[in-house]
């Protein structure tokens, strides 16, 4: 089979490995793999099985939940990505890749830091995920609540710290700004997270709050609250 010139990677965490063995014959010398998945562990898994080159970081933002077996619903208007590769440089693969989004309706933005872009999104989503999946309401509850919100508030904090730690350009209030940008959110929000464990579906946890906790223990950075809420959820991760 002829290698394509752009591979979207769009499968759970879960499945990138099994996703990346399959695309194999899809990837030729200037194959784009633009990864779309949540949490910060997928280009590793990606490059691993692809090879560094094809790899260009990603990040999807818009509201959708699983309405049937193999049936997607898109709920409200936002259509984001933003994508880039992790060199910074305006390629033409990337370049492209951009005019179809923009042709087919949807906002791309180019990142000239697309790690960054990654974390941030990470750094958000540990947070409500975890704060809402661990007590069971929407954000306007733990949000209003002192000692719920300061989950929220930590759990991000601890993530800003482990990637700082790595490297990765975050300032260091980042999580007091996601804080101020989760005030600003409908009181009714949840993660898919929360979703996925009152459904009884396979959760996202090892690649949220688990991954802090494994990437601060190898980079000696405390993560107490990630660590403890990966522990109180594991054994809801696997359904049945």
């Amino acid at each position: 089979m002829a290698p394509f010139s752009r591979v979207g990677a769009s499968v759970k965490p879960g499945a990138v490995q099994a996703a990346a063995q399959a695309i194999r014959p899809l990837v030729g010398p200037g194959t784009a793999v633009i990864s779309l998945q949540n949490g910060v562990v997928k280009e590793e898994m990606l490059r691993a099985a692809l090879g560094e080159a094809a790899v260009v970081g990603g990040v999807c933002y818009i509201a959708a939940t699983i309405e049937a077996p193999g049936v997607i619903a898109h709920s409200g208007t936002l259509q984001k990505l933003v994508f880039g590769e992790y060199g910074g440089q305006r390629t033409p693969r990337v370049e492209a890749f951009r005019q179809a989004c923009e042709q087919a309706g949807i906002e791309a933005v180019l990142s000239e830091d697309i790690a960054r872009a990654i974390w941030e999104k990470f750094v958000f989503l540990v947070g409500l995920s975890g704060a809402t999946a661990s007590t069971r309401c929407a954000l306007g509850p733990v949000r209003s609540h002192p000692a719920s919100r300061r989950l929220l508030l930590t759990l991000m904090a601890e993530a800003v710290a482990v990637g700082r730690a790595e490297g990765v350009a975050l300032p260091p209030d980042y999580a007091e700004d996601r804080l101020r940008f989760c005030d600003q959110l409908p009181a009714d929000m949840t993660a898919s997270m929360l979703r996925d464990l009152l459904q009884g579906h396979r959760l996202e946890l090892p690649w949220l709050s688990g991954d802090v906790s494994r990437r601060g223990a190898l980079l000696g950075v405390a993560t107490p609250y990630n660590s403890a809420l990966a522990d109180i959820l594991a054994l809801h991760v696997q359904p049945g």
